[in-house]
């Protein structure tokens, strides 16, 4: 959430706002946002002084009728009857107003980094760096969709089967596989000071309300409609929410990891990425969560680092990436600022996405109140950021692929070696 004292400060923070929100493409007016702010504020002045009249009109009739004083208590009851229908119309219409208002303010993005690229689209995204170089295969490439299938290691009819499109079977290695990926990323993070969590996957909607991934993510999130509870697309909204409408210390940046299985509808990516385990419904994430001061540059330190962490992974993973800074056309509403980690996969003849960092500064820890005492023992409300250090299955593409062999082998990098038994081939 935007801080409403900033955006009404001065006509160039709506300005601003407004532009970023054009960018992002979200539908809004900050106008009329303002001229709700205006109106609910106005009617709930005349609101409150009515209520205070009434208030001092009960007590002169209790006094008077005490007294004895019936018949002057009488011309003040039916003004008080009077002021209680005003109230009826005027409370309905301050309910009304407040619902539009608050139905804005939920759409009003973050504003971005200045070093945010300008674009449309992915197509704008701009590389920062890239690591490794992708290999030149001598022999017939197979897919990770052929190799999986070689090893008995994916299965993806009998997925169909099972749970319908975009649902898959791992078995035997493949299984190992897509644990020893998510161990050895837990383990590096603990090394780096991160506390694991296991979170819950079916979530309140204030929860998702309240790590802005409501409402404009509603698509994309399954719905338990009995319970009234979705199934959470990403462990960030238990790890942020751990914390909602509390005081916490962030003397020292807080570190939140969990790896949980995650469920993603893909409402509108009919026909885009069909094949193999590229864009599916059910898929684990281990997640990474920071909780710091109010300082851009502590937060953009930290957005460097959790980065890191990520290209760290990749590099014991032994595979090729580029670093993509985030065009404004691209980024979520809650994003001041990302990178996406773009891992080369031999069987697309480019890079994939894999990994997304972002640095949301106060924007979720104000929908969330998620509050800190600064030096001076003033509340403030805390920057949040995270980042996805390992996605599985979607890594095990450019795993499969960049490590395969011209026999069908697949050799295994000598960091998830340790995970796999000392394992270093996958032979056919």
């Amino acid at each position: 959430m935007i801080d409403m004292k900033w955006l009404k400060e001065r006509e160039e923070h709506q300005e601003e706002v407004q532009k970023v929100a054009d960018q992002k493409g979200i539908s809004l007016s900050i106008s009329e946002l303002m001229e709700l702010d205006e109106q609910r504020r106005t009617l709930l002045q005349e609101v409150e002084m009515l209520r205070q009249e009434r208030n001092q009109l009960t007590q002169d009739i209790s006094v008077l009728m005490r007294e004895g004083n019936r018949e002057l208590a009488e011309p003040i009851r039916l003004n008080v009857k009077n002021i209680n229908e005003q109230l009826t119309v005027e409370e309905k219409q301050l309910r009304e107003i407040e619902a539009a208002y608050t139905e804005l303010l939920m759409l009003v993005p973050n504003i971005v980094s200045p070093d945010t690229p300008i674009g449309t689209s992915d197509q704008d995204n701009v590389e920062i760096r890239s690591v490794g170089t992708p290999k030149m295969f001598e022999f017939q490439l197979r897919d990770h969709v052929e190799l999986g299938e070689m090893h008995k290691m994916i299965d993806i009819p009998r997925g169909v089967k099972t749970a319908g499109s975009r649902n898959y079977y791992l078995t035997g290695v493949g299984v190992l596989l897509h644990r020893a990926v998510q161990q050895l990323a837990l383990d590096m993070l603990v090394s780096k000071g991160f506390t694991l969590f296991d979170v819950p996957l079916m979530v309140r909607t204030e929860a998702l309300m309240n790590t802005a991934f409501f409402p404009l993510g509603k698509d994309q999130t399954f719905h338990i409609p009995d319970e009234n509870k979705w199934l959470v697309g990403t462990s960030e909204v238990p790890l942020v929410s751990y914390y909602s409408g509390e005081t916490v210390d962030v003397t020292e940046p807080l570190k939140l990891a969990a790896a949980s299985l995650c469920f993603r509808s893909e409402i509108g990516s009919a026909g885009k990425d069909v094949r193999g385990l590229y864009r599916v419904h059910q898929f684990a994430k281990v997640e990474q969560v920071i909780l710091c001061e109010a300082n851009h540059e502590l937060s953009e330190r930290m957005l460097q680092e959790i980065t890191a962490n990520a290209e760290e992974l990749l590099q014991k993973l032994e595979l090729p990436y580029r670093v993509m800074a985030v065009c404004t056309g691209d980024m979520s509403q809650k994003t001041y600022k990302q990178y996406d980690i773009e891992t080369w996969m031999p069987s697309r003849g480019t890079y994939g996405e894999t990994h997304s960092s972002s640095n949301l500064l106060d924007f979720q820890a104000r929908r969330s109140n998620i509050r800190y005492r600064d030096q001076e023992g003033n509340m403030q409300y805390c920057h949040t950021l995270n980042n996805t250090a390992v996605a599985s299955p979607r890594i095990l593409i450019p795993l499969l692929e960049n490590h395969q062999q011209e026999d069908g082998s697949i050799a295994i990098p000598k960091a998830l070696q340790p995970y796999l038994n000392g394992m270093d081939r996958i032979k056919p």
